[in-house]
């Protein structure tokens, strides 16, 4: 009886002597092996296992060991959690801030920025070209249905993902702003407010002049007078696939076009490019102004007038400046 009594207590002591000795392995494991010598990105592929993981991670010198790796992983319950991704490494990270980073899908944030007034074509040649989405379009937007702005995403991020996303960002936004636009717009639709907004966004780019343009065009709209905006034109000729790259001659403006504003007396039956936020809430909050006409100025922005007298003189000397600068 006392022989198997000293047996069990040498097993015993050999258990906690290993216990102890896997702990403060595990200790040192975990927090003070450091092998990264510099800041390193690594991808971790989607659907990778748990060993995939931890193989991957010692290929790429963040940790030593990816069985240690594994089995610290099963201890602390963070098996499970650890997601694939994009993921950048600091230098001398441990084991245990790398698994914690992974487990908590700390991922390396990528954005695009579309500009606004861009034509469909235009934003989709950036989605294309931007080498840190995925997959080939297959999604069809059309003109206006897109929200410039700045996304951002992480791996893996599909570029019909993208465009989806940027689809419902415009829905949403066009439809708060509609609920709350200004009373007695000629307007009808929000698809309506929505082609306007292309043109303002179109006329200028400076953004405390789109309510005041926005303006002028609420006001001729309700006088039943045609836009004569040179956008929309452009847009007749090119359908918004490429620059006209040359001014617009007397012939342009005679275009028949549902689009040629010059020659129908309402908006365009679509917009012509994809306004941004500023350029919706100005078609539908419009500067309340008595203006009919508007023409560039010279210095990037425009001169209002109230009567055709008013403005065959800006026009006039916005002919000197040109002029006299020698465009």
């Amino acid at each position: 009886m006392q022989g198997a009594l000293k047996f069990i207590k040498s097993l015993l002591l050999i258990f906690l002597i290993i216990s102890a000795i896997i702990a403060v392995y595990g200790y040192y494991y975990l927090n003070l092996s450091r092998p990264l010598a510099e800041e390193k990105t690594v991808i971790l592929p989607k659907g990778s296992s748990l060993i995939q993981i931890s193989e991957t991670l010692e290929q790429n010198g963040i940790i030593r060991n990816h069985y240690a790796f594994a089995a610290s992983a099963l201890l602390l319950k963070l098996n499970r959690r650890l997601q694939a991704g994009e993921y950048k490494f600091d230098a001398h990270i441990s084991p245990l801030e790398a698994m914690e980073k992974v487990a908590r899908g700390e991922m390396v944030k990528h954005s695009i920025t579309i500009p606004e007034g861009l034509t469909t074509t235009e934003i989709l040649k950036i989605i294309t070209d931007d080498a840190n989405l995925t997959e080939s379009i297959t999604m069809k937007p059309i003109e206006g249905d897109l929200l410039p702005e700045t996304y951002i995403f992480s791996y893996g991020y599909t570029r019909d993902e993208l465009i989806h996303r940027m689809m419902e960002a415009r829905i949403k936004f066009l439809t708060e702003e509609w609920e709350k636009r200004a009373m007695d717009l000629p307007l009808g639709t929000p698809e309506k407010a929505l082609t306007l907004a292309s043109i303002v966004e179109k006329e200028t780019g400076l953004p405390e002049e789109r309510p005041r343009i926005a303006g002028v065009f609420i006001n001729r709209l309700k006088k039943g007078m045609p836009l004569q905006s040179d956008p929309t034109v452009i847009y007749a000729i090119t359908n918004g696939k490429s620059d006209l790259n040359r001014a617009l001659t007397t012939g342009d403006l005679k275009i028949q076009s549902p689009y040629n504003t010059y020659m129908v007396q309402s908006l365009p039956p679509a917009p012509i490019a994809n306004p941004g936020k500023e350029s919706i809430h100005a078609a539908l909050h419009p500067a309340e102004t008595n203006e009919l006409y508007f023409v560039a100025s010279g210095n990037g922005g425009h001169l209002f007038s109230a009567t055709l007298d008013g403005h065959n003189k800006n026009v006039k000397a916005y002919r000197k400046l040109k002029s006299e600068s020698g465009n």
